[in-house]
């Protein structure tokens, strides 16, 4: 086990290395000039050698990201154009309002759809199985953004149950934080349940086929025992891989959800960073979520061993 753990930590850093680079080289393809930006445009071109001169922008390409790259180990990732704040605080607050969505919205759309995969699986070609993988697939064929906005119009303008915009930490109330992250929440539910009910679904059917099960049936056991104290543990490794996948993509692609429901969270800050060219401010947010997605899937893997005993024979 140890060394399965040493293994997967040793192939996370090169790979950190490589989103490092990357996040920097793609941040330099943004057209424009920070400094051209921040001046206007009655600017002349001595105060904005100056200005570059300040930002650093007058150096080579590698030049700057050694410099970059060392203050962003020391926990310094530059301070921001527009508003002049760390970026460190600033992102990591961010992160925190949408790591809190995405992850409640992960745990109960697995509680949900796991089961209801193992049922559709056990079901196979019944009248359960296909209404269960339709709406699946039709949950999964609708964009958030769409489906986002059905909900507002119908718990929000139409019945008025629920707020339509606006966000209250759920550290400052937890109640009324809860009441106004239902429709973000449930709109990630609905669309992810689609992924890993099919995921559950077609896991389940590999287990079910094979030598082990048809043992334990034989043995007299009951289906439910054999599909909860058999087949599940060993269907849920792939399922727990597409968990860790899926909260990697949202916390990366909440910007849309956070768009639509006015959520001060991490992708409404780099949307708005893109359009005002916060170069420190544009690269924290990237680095954040490119190591969260890292750091995500590391602990999946160290968490495989749990689903699959073989894994830490390779």
């Amino acid at each position: 086990m140890l060394r399965f753990f040493l293994h997967r930590v040793a192939m996370a850093i090169p790979t950190v290395i490589i989103v490092s680079i990357t996040v920097f080289g793609l941040i330099r393809l943004i057209p424009g000039n920070p400094a051209e930006l921040l001046l206007g445009d009655m600017a002349d071109d001595r105060q904005i050698a100056q200005l570059e001169a300040e930002l650093g922008l007058d150096k080579s390409l590698p030049r700057q990201f050694l410099i970059w790259s060392e203050n962003a180990l020391s926990g310094d990732l530059g301070r921001s154009i527009i508003n002049d704040e760390p970026v460190l605080p600033l992102v990591a607050a961010r992160f925190v309002i949408s790591g809190e969505i995405v992850l409640i919205a992960v745990v109960l759309a697995a509680i949900l759809a796991v089961p209801a995969g193992i049922i559709a699986a056990w079901r196979q070609n019944s009248v359960t199985d296909l209404a269960l993988v339709g709406t699946a697939t039709l949950l999964l064929s609708i964009p958030t953004f769409w489906l986002g906005l059905l909900l507002l119009l119908l718990f929000g303008l139409e019945l008025g149950w629920l707020p339509v915009l606006g966000y209250v930490s759920l550290r400052d109330n937890l109640t009324e934080g809860l009441i106004y992250i239902i429709l973000p929440v449930a709109t990630l539910v609905m669309h992810e349940m689609g992924v890993l009910l099919r995921m559950s679904r077609a896991s389940t059917l590999e287990v079910l086929r094979l030598d082990y099960i048809t043992h334990a049936r034989a043995k007299g056991l009951s289906e439910m025992a054999v599909l909860w104290r058999h087949a599940f543990k060993n269907a849920f490794g792939p399922t727990w891989t597409m968990i860790g996948l899926i909260l990697g993509n949202l916390l990366g692609g909440i910007a849309v959800i956070e768009t639509v429901f006015s959520i001060p969270g991490l992708g409404r800050l780099m949307v708005d960073s893109i359009f005002q060219r916060d170069y420190p401010v544009i690269q924290g947010c990237l680095l954040f979520v490119a190591l969260s997605y890292v750091i995500v899937n590391l602990i999946i893997d160290l968490f495989y061993p749990l689903f699959d005993p073989r894994v830490t024979a390779q």
